[in-house]
């Protein structure tokens, strides 16, 4: 995950990595490119968590969570605003969840998908 800042809400925070969809570009393949230029990883194996709309009513942006396993480090990230990369244990979310230190939509639709359905292996991080 990246310890990011936030300016508009003024808020520091671990987040999985992400970014806009590429012209043509299907979400899955968005998944493994935005890890790759946020994290200089590669990914083995990418499967659809959940598609989630965060402002539903509001405006219409739907959200495309993935779990990625496997990860192999291939090169440094070419992100460089992405913040400060670090591997979280699985275990960790529900803390870092109930202290505040993960409050980005994506990232906690995608988390506690992940916790409330049994998803993560055993030794996943």
């Amino acid at each position: 995950m990246s310890w990011r800042h936030r300016f508009v809400p003024d808020v520091w925070n671990w987040e999985l990595p992400g970014g806009l969809l590429d012209e043509d570009e299907e979400p899955i393949d968005t998944a493994a490119r935005e890890v790759l230029e946020e994290t200089g990883y590669r990914v083995r194996s990418i499967e659809h968590l959940v598609t989630f709309e965060p402002m539903i009513g509001m405006v219409r942006n739907a959200h495309h969570v993935f779990l990625a396993r496997g990860a192999e480090l291939v090169a440094d990230p070419t992100e460089l605003n992405e913040g400060k990369f670090q591997w979280l244990p699985l275990s960790d979310v529900p803390d870092l969840i109930r202290s505040g230190k993960i409050v980005n939509s994506g990232s906690l639709v995608g988390l506690l998908h992940l916790l409330a359905l049994g998803g993560a292996k055993s030794g996943d991080e």
